[in-house]
């Protein structure tokens, strides 16, 4: 049975928290239970204080079988910030954004490049899904036309090799889309005069949607953190944002999505476990999986963010 963990950001004590919470004991350095089995979706990197500790607890975890993990957009992220492009830059622009975006995580391999090599190819290593018997697991967007093509081409939950690499940075490419799609979710253009600013303070002019749910309007397939609901009109949507995910599907569980309140399934079979640790008064959070169809909201399992 698995348990499956939400996105960490490097908030590694509120982490050893959570596993401890659901019994996980230390034997050899590495947090194992007798029974279970955690499945990590990712993000386990940026904005929070303790980035190489966290990547040491989640890798031992793997290494040792006590864990599963799917890659997250901020790993993706790291590997193109990294990796150097043809024209003599480097895949993703180190520009003051994407530089203040990985701050804490470049922060702690200062000095030390061998190491941040050593991170970097190991989120390589980190499936982009998980189809397994009776669950799927993927950061932000189970699309089963994308899913089905990428493992046509690149075999069944594929890393990302040298060829998938270039290919998923290059926008002109159906590969770029499609990694885009999987790892931040379906989103659409707010009509004109119509903006949000994220997180991190930019402004955006498109949305996150619920991809599963044929809402009808922007504010009702909004899915990201409430307070931004306001600056969202309850006007109809104009496109397609719909991926046909049947309540007869397995479950599938998400992160990505900094979710606020008290968790719970977002649909009969669809669960995100993003509650914001890394924001002031969010939590890290698990769903206790245990092979029911209809997920519960009785299986969240939180611990709140300690600092």
């Amino acid at each position: 049975m698995y348990d499956i963990i939400g996105d960490i950001h490097g908030y590694a004590d509120e982490l050893e928290t959570l596993l401890d919470k659901l019994g996980y004991a230390q034997t050899g350095g590495v947090h194992q239970h007798p029974e279970r089995t955690v499945i990590f979706l990712g993000d386990f990197i940026d904005r929070g204080p303790h980035q190489r500790r966290t990547l040491n607890i989640v890798r031992g975890m793997i290494d040792a079988g006590a864990a599963l993990a799917v890659m997250g957009n901020h790993e993706y992220n790291a590997i193109v910030y990294f990796t150097p492009s043809d024209d003599g830059g480097h895949l993703r622009g180190r520009n003051h954004k994407n530089k203040k975006q990985h701050a804490a995580f470049l922060k702690e391999y200062e000095g030390d490049p061998a190491a941040w090599a050593d991170a970097i190819a190991w989120f390589r290593t980190l499936p982009l899904w998980l189809d397994l018997d009776g669950i799927r697991v993927v950061h932000a967007c189970w699309d089963k036309a994308l899913i089905d093509r990428l493992s046509a081409r690149y075999g069944a939950s594929p890393r990302l090799d040298d060829d998938l690499l270039d290919t998923s940075a290059d926008p002109y490419d159906w590969q770029f889309h499609a990694i885009r799609t999987l790892l931040k979710g379906k989103k659409i253009k707010l009509p004109s005069g119509h903006s949000i600013t994220d997180k991190e303070g930019h402004v955006r002019h498109e949305i996150r949607v619920r991809w599963w749910d044929n809402a009808a309007t922007y504010r009702d397939a909004y899915m990201g953190p409430e307070h931004a609901l306001i600056h969202i009109p309850d006007e109809p949507i104009d496109g397609d944002h719909v991926i046909d995910y049947s309540h007869t599907e397995p479950p599938v569980f998400l992160g990505h999505y900094w979710f606020e309140g008290t968790p719970a399934p977002l649909a009969p079979n669809i669960a995100c476990v993003d509650y914001s640790v890394a924001r002031e008064g969010g939590k890290l959070t698990a769903y206790r999986w245990d092979g029911e169809t209809t997920l519960e909201a009785a299986k969240f399992v939180s611990v709140p963010r300690q600092s």
